[in-house]
C-alpha cells in the first residue's frame, strides 16, 4: 500500500513539475495554510527546483507552523532527509531552532532519524544543540537512543556538555547503556561523559545497563572503573540482573566484584526474588567452568544447611524458614541436574569434568541430614516411652542437647526454647511431636529432593527409601496427627509405590477435596497453561470432527495429535459449523462418551442394572477393538486431565481395574446377580457335606459356546472344600471380572495412563473416580439457583427470573439435564455442585442475561461462559413454552459457542 501511494505521489509531483516548467507564471496560493500543503509533498520528495520556483515570487512564510503538531517545512525536510530543500529553506530564513508542539527542533528530528547531511547543514546555520524538547531530550539523547555513533562523533564537536540531562536526569550515556550501543557508549566516555552520574532516582549508567541485561555495555563501564551503586530505593545492579534473569550480565558483575557472588547466593533466601529468574542466573554462572559449578553448588548447600538448622531451632519463624529452605534446595537441585555431574547427563560415576566426586558438593548438607536423623530418633524414643507409660513425663535433656548443637552450628540464631529446657523444664512426647512435626517434615522434603536429584529421572533413591523405612513409625505418627503434612511435604509418596503403600490407608482417610487438589497439583506440574482447555493458535491443532462419524473421526484426529499438545489444550470444531470454544469441547466429550458405549462398536456391554457398562468379553468381533479400547482410555484420561465430564457410568469393577484395586465377589452382581448370590451362599455356609463336587475349573461362555476354563493349573482335579472355598470364590470372581476381559482392560489403561499416571489415580476409590469422571448423577435445583449470577439488567427478584426457577423446578430430571447441556455444553454437574462449573477461563458460574422480548423469540446460550440469554417474556406460560422448544430443538449442534 505504501509503495503504491508513493508511486502515485511521484506521478503527481512529476506532472506538477512539468506543468511548472510549461507555465512559469504558476504561483503559490496567497494564504499560508493552502500554500504549505502544496509545498509539503515537494519537500518530502526533495523537489528543490520546484519548491524554489514556487517560492521565488511568493510571500509564503517559511516558518509557518501547520498541523496539530505545529511543525514547519524545515521540520519536514529534516525528518525526511530532504537536504536540498532544507538548505533552500534555511537560505530563505527558516529558523533552525523553531520548536514544534512537543518541543522538537529540526535538529532533533534529523538526529532521531539519522539524517547526517541534514544535521550538518543545520549546524552550519547555527542550530542549537542544547535545546531540549518537552521531555528534556536534546539531539545528543536522540543519537544515543538509536546508537548513531557516526553522527554522534560529529555532534559532540559542537557540544560543551555531553552530560546534559533530560527531565528524569538521564544523560545520553544512560540511554546508550540501556539500549546496549557499545560504540556509542565508548564515544560518550571518550568525550568526557560522567560514568557514575546518577539520574533523579539515583540510577547510574551501570544500573541502566543491568536493568536491560546489556552485558557488553556493562563490561565497558566496569572496565572503565564504574562504581557499583544502588539507586535511592536500595536496588542494586545485581538485583536488576536477577529480576530479569540476565545471567551473562550477572557474570560480568561478579568478575569485577567478587563479593557479589555471596550476595547472589544469599538472594536465594529472599522470597521477593523470583525463583525462576534466580535459577536462570545461577545456571549461567555455574556453567562457566567446573570450578564455578562446584562453587555455586557448595555455597547453595551451605546456605541450605544454615537455614535448615534455623528451622530446627524451634525459635525461628516456621513458615519463612521452611519456604527459604525448600526454595534453596530446589535451586540447588536444578543447578545440579544441569551440570556435568548429574546422572541425567549420562555420568553415572558421580564425577564432573575435573573428576571431582559428586558427593563433595552435597557434603555441607550431610550436617543437616544428620540433625534430622537425630531428631527422628529422639522422637521415636519419646513415643516408646509414652506408649509404655502414658502418664509419665520424661526429661528433655536430650532435646536441650540437640538444640545446643544446632545453636553451635548457627551461633547467630537465638533459641529461647533452649534456655527454657536448660532450666529443667519438662516436655512430654506429645509436645515434642507438636513442636517439631511440621519442621522436620519440611527438612524431610528437602532431603528427598536432594536424594532425588542424584538419581536418574524416575528413580527413587535407595538411601531415601531406607530412611523412610527406618523412621516409618514416627512419620506415620506425624501424618496421623496432622494429615496436611502429606499434601505439604510428602510428595515423595506419589513417586515411589513402595513408600505409598505404607501410607495409603492414612491418605485415603483424608477429605476428597484435599486429595483432588493434590492430584491436579501434581498432574499439571510443569504445564505452561494452567487454564487448561484453550484454543490453540495454530489451525492445525484444532480437532476437526464430523458429526456423522464422530467416533472414527475423533479417533483419527486424536491419533494425529501429540500427547503434549493434547495436554496443553483442546480445541474442537465440528465440520461445517463455526462454533469453537469450551462449550463445543464439552459437547464433544459428552457426545463422544455416548458413542464409546454404542453397541455397534461392541466395546462395552450393559450391566444387569441397565445403567452402567462393562468391557465386552466378546469385543474381538470388531477387528480394531483393542485400538478402540486404547482410544476410549485416552478420551477418559483427557476428560479427567482437563476437568471435563463424560456422559457414561461404568461398573464398580471396571473403576477398580482403572485404579488397580482387586475385584471382590460382590462385584459379580453387576453382570450376574444370581451368580453373585451363589458365591455369597458358598462363603456363608459350610459346604463340607453338601456334595457340590465343585472343582477349580468352571464353564464359561465364549462366543455362544461353553468352554471349561481352569481357575489355576490343574484346577479340574482340585476339589473345592470348606478350607479353600474363599480362594475358589476369589478366582471365579477374577475370571469373570478380570481374566475374561484382560486384553481389553490393558488396552484401555494404556490409553488412560497416557494422561493420568497410575501413582496419582490411586488416591481415589471407585466411587470417587466415578464422581471425578461423570459428576453428580442428580441435579439439585436449589444448589443451581444459589450459584447463579444475573446480568444485563436481571436480578433475583425480577418476575422473569422468579418464573424461570418455578419452571425449572417443575421440569423432569431429563429436561433439567437438557437445560444444563443447552447452556454449558455438558449434561453433568461437577463434584461439589454448581459452584464448581468450569468456563473458558476457569470457574464460571451459571449466568442468566436479559434479552429484549420479541414474538416467538427463543432463549439462546453462550456455552463458553455458561450464559443463558433469556428474553423478558410477558408471563410464565410463554417462558415455559419457549424454553422447552429451545431445549428439545437446540441441545446439540451449536453454531456459535
Amino acid at each position: 500500500m505504501m509503495e503504491r501511494a508513493m508511486e502515485q505521489l511521484n506521478v503527481q509531483l512529476s506532472r506538477l513539475t512539468r506543468s511548472l516548467r510549461r507555465a512559469r507564471t504558476v504561483e503559490l496560493p496567497e494564504d499560508n495554510e493552502t500554500a504549505v500543503y502544496t509545498l509539503m509533498p515537494m519537500v518530502m520528495a526533495d523537489q528543490h527546483r520546484s519548491v524554489s520556483e514556487l517560492l521565488l515570487n511568493s510571500k509564503f512564510d517559511v516558518n509557518y507552523a501547520f498541523g496539530r503538531v505545529k511543525r514547519s517545512l524545515l521540520h519536514i525536510a529534516a525528518n525526511c532527509g530532504s537536504v536540498e530543500c532544507l538548505v533552500l529553506l534555511l537560505k530563505r530564513g527558516a529558523n533552525p531552532n523553531y520548536q514544534d508542539i512537543s518541543g522538537c527542533t529540526p535538529l532533533h528530528l534529523a538526529a532521531r532519524n539519522g539524517q547526517k547531511k541534514c544535521m550538518g547543514k543545520l549546524l552550519e546555520y547555527n542550530a542549537d544543540v542544547n535545546i531540549c524538547n518537552n521531555e528534556g531530550l536534546t539531539a545528543i539523547h536522540w543519537l544515543a537512543v538509536n546508537g548513531r555513533t557516526e553522527l554522534l562523533h560529529d555532534l559532540v564537536q559542537h557540544v560543551s556538555n555531553v552530560d546534559v540531562e533530560d527531565a528524569m536526569g538521564q544523560t545520553a550515556l544512560h540511554v546508550a547503556c540501556q539500549n546496549g550501543h557499545k560504540t556509542t557508549v565508548l564515544c560518550l566516555l571518550d568525550s568526557g561523559a560522567d560514568i557514575n552520574r546518577p539520574n533523579v532516582s539515583g540510577a547510574t549508567p551501570l544500573y541502566f545497563a543491568c536493568s536491560h541485561g546489556q552485558r557488553d555495555t556493562a563490561q565497558i563501564l566496569l572496565s572503565r572503573g564504574a562504581k557499583y551503586l544502588a539507586d535511592k530505593n536500595g536496588i542494586t545492579p545485581l538485583d536488576l540482573c536477577v529480576q530479569g534473569g540476565y545471567g551473562e550480565t550477572c557474570e560480568i558483575l561478579i568478575q569485577h566484584h567478587a563479593r557479589l557472588f555471596q550476595m547472589l547466593i544469599q538472594m536465594t533466601q529472599n522470597e521477593d526474588v523470583k525463583e525462576n529468574m534466580l535459577r536462570q542466573v545461577l545456571e549461567h554462572v555455574s556453567q562457566q567452568s567446573d570450578s564455578h559449578y562446584q562453587k555455586v553448588l557448595t555455597s547453595l548447600a551451605e546456605v541450605a544447611t544454615t537455614n535448615g538448622h534455623k528451622l530446627l531451632s524451634l525459635s525461628s519463624s516456621y513458615d519463612a524458614q521452611m519456604k527459604s529452605l525448600l526454595r534453596i534446595v530446589r535451586i540447588f537441585c536444578h543447578v545440579f541436574r544441569l551440570g556435568p555431574s548429574s546422572p541425567n547427563n549420562g555420568n553415572d560415576m558421580g564425577y564432573n569434568g575435573n573428576k571431582t566426586p559428586r558427593s563433595q558438593v552435597f557434603k555441607p548438607l550431610e550436617l543437616l541430614w544428620h540433625s534430622l536423623d537425630e531428631w527422628l530418633m529422639l522422637i521415636s524414643t519419646e513415643l516408646e516411652r509414652s506408649t509404655k507409660n502414658p502418664s509419665s513425663s520424661s526429661s528433655s535433656s536430650e532435646i536441650a542437647s540437640l538444640l545446643l548443637k544446632q545453636r553451635e552450628s548457627d551461633p547467630s540464631s537465638n533459641t529461647p526454647t533452649l534456655s527454657l529446657l536448660e532450666g529443667e523444664a519438662y516436655v512430654d512426647g506429645e509436645d515434642v511431636i507438636s513442636m517439631t512435626a511440621n519442621r522436620l517434615s519440611a527438612v524431610i522434603q528437602a532431603f528427598y529432593m536432594s536424594c532425588s536429584c542424584q538419581m536418574p529421572q524416575g528413580m527413587t533413591s535407595p538411601r531415601f527409601i531406607e530412611f523412610v523405612c527406618k523412621h516409618d513409625e514416627v512419620l506415620k505418627c506425624f501424618v496421623t496427627r496432622n494429615p496436611k503434612i502429606i499434601f505439604n511435604h510428602f510428595h515423595f509418596l506419589l513417586e515411589c509405590p513402595e513408600l505409598m503403600s505404607r501410607f495409603m490407608h492414612i491418605i485415603k482417610n483424608q477429605p476428597f477435596k484435599d486429595r483432588c487438589e493434590w492430584f491436579y497439583e501434581h498432574l499439571l506440574a510443569g504445564q505452561p497453561d494452567s487454564d487448561m482447555v484453550h484454543r490453540p493458535v495454530n489451525e492445525s491443532d484444532i480437532l476437526l470432527i464430523h458429526r456423522d462419524s464422530i467416533f472414527r473421526s475423533s479417533c483419527e484426529m486424536v491419533s494425529k495429535s501429540t500427547n503434549e499438545k493434547l495436554k496443553q489444550g483442546i480445541a474442537v470444531r465440528f465440520h461445517g459449523e463455526e462454533g469453537m470454544g469450551q462449550g463445543v469441547v464439552r459437547e464433544w466429550f459428552d457426545i463422544l462418551s455416548n458413542e464409546i458405549i454404542n453397541p455397534d462398536y461392541a466395546l462395552f456391554t450393559q450391566s444387569a442394572d441397565g445403567t452402567t457398562f462393562q468391557p465386552n468379553s466378546n469385543s474381538s468381533v470388531n477387528p480394531d477393538h483393542l485400538n478402540y479400547f486404547q482410544f476410549a482410555g485416552q478420551i477418559l484420561g483427557l476428560a479427567l486431565y482437563h476437568r471435563q465430564l463424560v456422559n457414561i457410568y461404568f461398573t464398580r469393577s471396571f473403576y477398580k481395574h482403572i485404579l488397580g484395586i482387586p475385584v471382590s465377589y460382590q462385584d459379580v452382581s453387576s453382570i450376574d446377580p444370581e451368580y453373585a448370590k451363589n458365591l455369597q451362599w458358598i462363603l456363608d455356609n459350610d459346604i463340607s457335606d453338601l456334595g457340590l463336587e465343585l472343582t477349580f475349573s468352571v464353564e464359561t461362555d465364549v462366543f455362544g459356546a461353553m468352554e471349561e476354563v481352569p481357575l489355576k493349573p490343574g484346577g479340574s482335579s482340585i476339589l473345592v472344600t470348606q478350607d479353600n472355598k474363599a480362594e475358589y470364590v476369589q478366582l471365579v470372581t477374577e475370571l469373570r471380572m478380570t481374566r475374561a476381559i484382560q486384553p481389553q482392560i490393558n488396552a484401555f489403561l494404556q490409553g488412560f495412563h497416557t494422561f493420568i499416571p497410575p501413582s496419582l489415580i490411586q488416591l481415589f476409590d471407585e466411587y470417587e473416580l466415578e464422581l471425578l469422571l461423570s459428576g453428580m448423577p442428580e441435579i439439585d435445583v436449589e444448589d443451581w439457583c444459589r450459584n447463579t449470577e444475573y446480568t444485563s439488567g436481571y436480578d433475583p427478584e425480577d418476575p422473569v427470573i422468579q418464573w424461570f426457577w418455578k419452571v425449572v423446578r417443575r421440569l423432569t430430571q431429563e429436561e433439567r439435564v437438557l437445560l444444563l447441556q443447552f447452556v454449558t455444553g455438558s449434561s453433568r454437574v461437577p463434584h461439589g455442585g454448581f459452584a464448581f462449573l468450569m468456563g473458558g477461563s476457569g470457574l464460571q458460574k451459571f449466568t442468566i442475561a436479559a434479552v429484549p422480548y420479541t414474538s416467538n423469540l427463543l432463549p439462546t446460550s453462550s456455552t463458553c461462559i455458561n450464559m443463558l440469554k433469556l428474553p423478558e417474556y410477558p408471563n410464565q406460560e410463554v417462558l415455559r413454552d419457549r424454553l422447552l422448544v429451545a431445549l428439545h430443538c437446540g441441545s446439540y449442534g451449536y453454531t456459535m459457542a
